[in-house]
């Protein structure tokens, strides 16, 4: 089972598009294997994020669980109920799968071990995630074209940002500003 998940793993990183084509990986196991892939990318997005400053590893792994689950609900419902094309039809938890499997790249933020790493890895793996995410929607979806795709996924990701920048910049209004 661990040469399985490490198989699910390496083909990810590779950007492999049998990955998300076989069904053989979204087997009763793969729920855990893509929700473990989200918990380790979350513990490395901390540990990457400790060099320069003190992140909570695990409110790290949570916050990742709950992105993988917002991520694939918006993949969802743009890329099956919005905008599908005429042979889509899956299930949400193959997209969760999916969205989980294609976070793999974000494990190699392990290696971020000094600040100087920190930034230039964090970008890389994000773009090498997105990339991801455009291939796994393509596959799963059966998409024919790879800038639906691209769509599908930039406007999840639009959607996402406006809705963190929104909730940050509440926050900031509830905080009490001294002003002397």
């Amino acid at each position: 089972m661990f040469a399985e998940f490490l198989n699910i793993i390496f083909k990810s990183i590779k950007l492999d598009k049998s990955l998300y084509s076989d069904n053989k990986n979204f087997g009763e196991a793969a729920i855990y294997f893509a929700g473990l892939i989200m918990i380790l990318d979350g513990v490395a997005g901390a540990v990457a994020a400790n060099t320069v400053v003190k992140t909570a590893i695990g409110v790290s792994g949570l916050t990742a669980i709950i992105t993988w689950f917002i991520w694939a609900i918006f993949i969802f419902v743009i890329g099956v109920k919005l905008f599908p094309d005429k042979q889509t039809k899956v299930p949400f938890k193959k997209v969760l799968v999916a969205v989980g499997y294609a976070h793999a790249p974000g494990l190699l933020r392990f290696f971020a071990l000094t600040p100087e790493l920190m930034i230039p890895i964090i970008f890389l793996t994000q773009f090498w995630i997105f990339a991801g995410l455009i291939i796994s929607t393509k596959q799963i979806l059966n998409l024919r074209s790879n800038f639906k795709s691209f769509g599908i996924i930039f406007l999840s990701f639009l959607i996402i940002g406006i809705l963190s920048v929104s909730f940050v910049m509440s926050r900031m209004n509830a905080l009490p500003i001294n002003s002397i």
